[in-house]
């Protein structure tokens, strides 16, 4: 079974989870960049707006190929209980018919970040077999990686490798 990571990261956080779970399932990885202009204060704005929203952006790459991945992972930071524009936008632009798929967001306060993801993966064909949040606030990076570890374990993430 081949398994691909999909992740946005704004600030890095949601990179090195992705990171630590590619590593520890050797399993490939792909970073979504979004072209819009997301930092500064009135970016900020913005992005709280587009991510409530639900807006699409433009993202690179626009689209993937998953045909050869049996497993995809989504991960995404959250934006106002959202996932952010960037995930949301890939997710719709993927055909995940039969694919077994993964989700996961960062810093969430509780599941509707996730319950949106799944719906929109649902509409897409894909079937959602696992879903987590991690919790990093005022967490260094070594304990990050060491959370995540964890939860690859409490949740057996192995099985689906």
């Amino acid at each position: 079974m081949k398994t691909l990571i999909i992740y946005y990261s704004e600030n890095g956080t949601t990179k090195l989870i992705s990171e630590t779970i590619a590593k520890s399932l050797s399993c490939y990885i792909c970073e979504i960049k979004d072209l819009k202009k997301r930092n500064g204060i009135m970016n900020k704005l913005s992005s709280t707006i587009d991510a409530y929203r639900e807006t699409k952006t433009k993202i690179y790459p626009s689209s993937l190929n998953l045909s050869e991945f049996d497993i995809i992972y989504f991960g995404t930071p959250t934006w106002v209980n959202n996932p952010t524009p960037a995930i949301n936008t890939i997710i719709d632009n993927c055909n995940l018919v039969g694919k077994d798929i993964v989700l996961f967001s960062v810093d969430s306060e509780n599941e509707i970040a996730l319950d949106k993801m799944e719906s929109k993966v649902k509409a897409r064909g894909g079937r959602v077999i696992e879903r987590f949040t991690l919790k990093t606030k005022n967490k260094s990076e070594t304990q990050i990686i060491l959370d995540t570890e964890s939860l690859i374990q409490v949740l057996d993430l192995n099985l689906y490798k």
